[in-house]
């Protein structure tokens, strides 16, 4: 059974009151909506809380779902929406603790995992200093691989302004990163 078809029996069965229905359909997605908010926000547990929070509002909303389109783009627009949301009311900048773990603990791997960690580090970095929507844009397109039809419909833009947005979210990653590094970017990509 496709994944999409897959969500709208899953629907069906919510809808007749199939507890067990809505905790599968929260499963399939959970990992998607975390990664959404935390591109977002920049913090696992306030990414926590609004993925938790857009199942809710999610589910509240079920009975309006249009079966004609995917759930997933439905659903990863309310935790977009959540999170740009919760980023407008809490403008504070945070750093998860936990992203130095690995180097606390004097962890040491191949030149290979390591070049690739210092690729993903430095990526996040940047990611922090660009807006909302740009981190969205990119996060849509080359982490969660939604075409720019589908992030048209996530974000409430036409699929053009959709793809002008990620080019120009990808050329000010670029910048940032030529910044941070000092012109050193291309190396790390």
């Amino acid at each position: 059974m496709e994944s999409s078809e897959k969500d709208l029996a899953l629907i069906d069965r919510i809808l007749t009151g199939d507890a067990l229905a809505y905790r599968e359909l929260t499963n399939r997605h959970k990992d998607y909506a975390y990664t959404v908010a935390f591109r977002i926000v920049n913090n696992r547990e306030d990414a926590q809380e609004i993925a938790q929070d857009a199942f809710m509002r999610a589910f509240k909303a079920l009975n309006t779902f249009n079966r004609e389109a995917r759930f997933t783009t439905w659903f990863y627009r309310i935790v977009f929406n959540a999170a740009v949301g919760f980023k407008r009311k809490h403008r504070l900048p945070t750093q998860d603790v936990e992203e130095t773990h690995d180097a606390a603990l004097g962890i040491t791997d191949s030149a290979d995992v390591m070049k690739q960690r210092e690729r993903q580090h430095y990526i996040e970095l940047a990611l922090q200093h660009l807006s909302p929507d740009d981190v969205t844009m990119i996060t849509l397109f080359y982490l969660k691989e939604f075409t720019l039809e589908e992030i048209a419909e996530i974000t409430g833009v036409p699929a053009n302004t959709a793809k002008v947005k990620l080019h120009r979210a990808r050329k000010r990653l670029a910048d940032e990163l030529n910044r941070m590094l000092k012109g050193e970017a291309q190396s790390l990509i």
